[in-house]
């Protein structure tokens, strides 16, 4: 018998944050905790199988679910996962269980609604990456924008409601547009939602263009990609560092997953014929938004532009059209979970203790916190990109693939692993090093056993993937292959 292992990923998480929602006030705080605790791991344990039974040899989507859902419009609740999207079902579950165990002693109000609030969005992102249905993806794709705007609206910093204002706006009106081309397709698919129908669509060269200018505008607001960029930095300065965690782990990578499940299959020529345009923007979102990052006084912020210019790596491996880069950018996205998560999580455990975000703040934090001091030296490393780092494979992978596409692409892409060398250390050294600065300084405490098993998780997911990427890269040959093979196709034909 074969157990309904997406639907699990999805729906255990949901039901999990209701019931940590009906433990109602304040006073309940510690079940709370425990429910969503369990609820995260729960959900984390049933996407391992979708691993282990996960068969690399085949393109074809695995562990598919089909139910009629609104038989009148043929909309259908259909699952699936394949060698692209399976594993941020696993990344997204993961992250959420360290989201919980952040929170454990740190958040103090609305103990239930905060924690339920993670575990709904976390079912609900599940959808986005198991949705074969355009319908039902589009559901789940609006659906996520609630929980995050509650986390950044509720407990965010003191401009959070303007933040959480200009997050929901941006995204909602790249949204619209990727409505009106879902039903665009649905007409000219005779009826069908089916995301699955619409990549074997024949569609005109004028419309494909129209179809996917309307997809790269609601994708770019997400991944974020210059210029609509400027709501992220925004969002992570007066998220809680939960939020920022979740963002930038899991919400950056719905639009770059969007490229490969949608613009790039449904629209292959236009793909190929605005893949200039695509790179040209990836490419200052790697160098100039990189050098933003340079002059950044607050933390956050400047871990916030380092996700921008990280992320234009992904959406320049895309558009090369090679194996190589497609999969590096997986392998980005993946690793930027990782790191990213793991960086806000460090600033958490600073702002924990002292309130403030602001790098001239610190000085010599090792003489009081050396235990994290060595944890947060290993992800800013990863972060400018060190060999035997997660952060190396991916960059290395997609410049390796730039190199065989354009030379002086690959030369400005590879620039980043100097600007990012820069501000990473440059903010490491200010914050860690030195003598000690100040009286609030000489009096931290060290992490204690929850945060350092927390930041060791995610060492080892660092280290792991760094020194050996392949239990990573071959799930995705077999559909990135396929992938190319379809763009390549429609092309000749």
């Amino acid at each position: 018998m074969s157990y309904p292992l997406l639907s699990l990923a999805i729906w255990i998480p949901i039901f999990a944050g209701l019931l940590v929602l009906a433990t109602g006030s304040d006073r309940n705080a510690p079940m709370a905790r425990v429910i969503a605790l369990c609820g995260a791991i729960l959900g984390l344990l049933v996407t391992f199988p979708l691993y282990s039974g996960f068969d690399s040899s085949t393109s074809a989507m695995q562990f598919v679910e089909l139910v009629p859902w609104i038989p009148r419009f043929n909309i259908n609740y259909h699952l699936g996962v394949d060698g692209i999207s399976m594993l941020f079902v696993i990344l997204n579950s993961f992250i959420t269980v360290m989201v919980v165990l952040a929170g454990w002693q740190v958040v103090e109000n609305k103990v239930a609604q905060y924690n339920a609030a993670f575990l709904i969005m976390s079912g609900l992102m599940n959808g986005i990456f198991s949705a074969l249905d355009g319908m039902l993806f589009y559901v789940f794709f609006e659906a996520s924008l609630i929980p995050l705007y509650l986390i950044i609206g509720v407990w965010g910093g003191p401009n959070r409601v303007y933040a959480a204002i200009k997050f929901f706006l941006y995204t909602l009106l790249g949204s619209l547009l990727f409505l009106v081309a879902l039903l665009y397709l649905f007409i000219q698919s005779g009826g069908s939602f089916s995301i699955l129908d619409w990549h074997q669509l024949p569609i005109a060269m004028g419309a494909q263009i129209w179809i996917f200018l309307a997809f790269l505008i609601a994708f770019a607001v997400k991944v974020p990609m210059f210029p609509v960029h400027t709501w992220l930095p925004d969002a992570h300065v007066e998220a809680p560092t939960g939020g920022s965690v979740v963002l930038a782990a899991i919400g950056l990578k719905l639009g770059a997953y969007g490229f490969l499940r949608f613009s790039l299959p449904i629209a292959p020529d236009a793909s190929q014929e605005l893949a200039g345009l695509v790179i040209a923007l990836s490419l200052i979102a790697v160098v100039y938004i990189g050098f933003v990052a340079l002059v950044q006084a607050d933390m956050k912020k400047l871990v916030a532009y380092s996700s921008i210019s990280h992320m234009g790596f992904v959406t320049l491996g895309f558009f090369m059209f090679s194996a190589m880069g497609i999969e590096g950018a997986l392998v980005q996205m993946i690793s930027h979970g990782f790191v990213s998560g793991a960086m806000f999580l460090c600033i958490g455990v600073l702002y924990d203790r002292m309130h403030s975000r602001q790098i001239a703040d610190y000085g010599g934090v090792v003489n009081t916190m050396p235990k994290f001091a060595a944890f947060f030296m290993l992800f800013a490393m990863a972060n400018a990109g060190l060999p035997a780092t997660s952060g190396f494979v991916g960059e290395f992978m997609v410049i390796l693939a730039a190199v065989k596409f354009n030379f002086w692409i690959a030369f400005a892409a590879a620039s980043t692993m100097i600007v990012g060398a820069a501000y990473t250390l440059w903010m490491y050294k200010r914050v860690i090093f030195g003598d000690v600065a100040n009286d609030h300084v000489r009096e931290l405490n060290d992490i204690n056993g929850r945060e350092f098993l927390i930041l060791a998780l995610l060492a080892l997911c660092v280290l792991g993937m760094g020194l050996y990427p392949q239990p990573f890269t071959e799930v995705m040959h077999a559909s990135v292959n396929d992938l190319l093979r379809h763009v390549a196709i429609t092309k000749i034909q």
